[in-house]
């Protein structure tokens, strides 16, 4: 969530953070580094992620496919311990996020360059000091770039999730979120999160022309209908409000990937029932109060490795 960054990186992110944490057309352990300060460690293995932007010199010359991960929380793993050694530590890269587990099981040389907190603007500028812009990672020669982004675009989710937070305490039984705010968030999706991600999925499409680019959906994050406050602390008529905004988001970005050639992984089938509401072994994503093993509202280890194995599914 852009305007979290600094709370995401801090100490497994505030409650209410999430990845980035429709239906229109298409026109329209730990760290050695330093928070805020880029580390010059890179890594050695093949198949485990680099510090910095780049393969090294000595891994280019073999035959080893390479994998470059972008994104958000969801696709860093946020709160999944451990983090990557000599990483930027407000990125709070774990080293057993999706691409890693995927790197290791299908013996990619991984360039993993996710970060919380990131929107698509972050493929473009530098998001922290010393964090380069995403897209630098993507070469022409790289084999497979996978994404997760879209979540934290102009806050939408992150903000929803805070706005119906805050309501459900005085109405835990209602849907004072929907009475509030109706289409707006729907709306910031259709008219602003597409067309940032047609750009920027574009544009590791013109960096990479003839890689496969994977672009990730997000897991479901609550049930269908039924919720768990204060758990999830969203009122009972808002559930379905919020699952209804996250269909939005992740239809946007199944519609953003398929505009501009890439493959777009559904989460949606395979997670129902693995939401924040699920009991412990059986949950993907970790809820707001009794978090463990992840950031509050991401994916812990076992959400990851359902994504690595769905992504590597549709790269087979």
């Amino acid at each position: 969530m852009r305007g979290a960054r600094t709370v995401c990186a801090a100490a497994t992110v505030a409650a209410m953070a999430i990845a980035g944490c429709a239906s229109s057309t298409d026109d329209g352990g730990p760290v050695t580094s330093s928070a805020g300060q880029a580390s010059t460690g890179q890594s050695g293995s093949a198949t485990s992620g680099s510090a910095g932007f780049g393969a090294s010199s000595s891994a280019a010359a073999d035959d080893t496919r390479t994998l470059t991960n972008l994104g958000d929380s969801f696709s860093a793993a946020v709160g999944v311990q451990p983090l990557v050694e000599d990483s930027y530590f407000l990125c709070m890269r774990s080293s057993r996020n999706f691409a890693h587990l995927l790197a290791a099981e299908e013996s990619y040389r991984l360039d993993d360059v996710s970060c919380g907190g990131a929107d698509t603007s972050d493929f473009f500028g530098a998001q922290y000091d010393g964090v380069p812009p995403q897209i630098e990672a993507v070469a022409a020669d790289t084999d497979v770039v996978t994404v997760m982004i879209g979540g934290n675009d102009s806050s939408i989710y992150t903000r929803a999730i805070g706005t119906c937070s805050d309501l459900a305490a005085d109405d835990p039984s209602g849907s004072p979120c929907r009475d509030a705010h109706g289409a707006e968030y729907v709306d910031i999706i259709r008219d602003r999160t597409y067309p940032a991600l047609r750009r920027a999925l574009s544009a590791v499409r013109a960096k990479a022309p003839d890689a496969r680019v994977i672009v990730v959906g997000y897991p479901w994050i609550l049930p269908e209908r039924t919720g768990c406050y204060p758990t999830m602390r969203v009122a009972a008529g808002d559930v379905p409000y919020l699952r209804e905004l996250q269909a939005e988001l992740n239809d946007a970005i199944r519609r953003a990937a398929e505009i501009t050639g890439a493959s777009y992984v559904d989460m949606s089938s395979v997670s129902q029932g693995h939401d924040a509401c699920a009991p412990v072994g059986q949950r993907w994503i970790e809820p707001q109060t009794g978090a463990n093993g992840a950031a509050p509202v991401h994916p812990n280890e076992l959400g990851q490795q359902a994504i690595a194995d769905r992504v590597a599914a549709v790269l087979r």
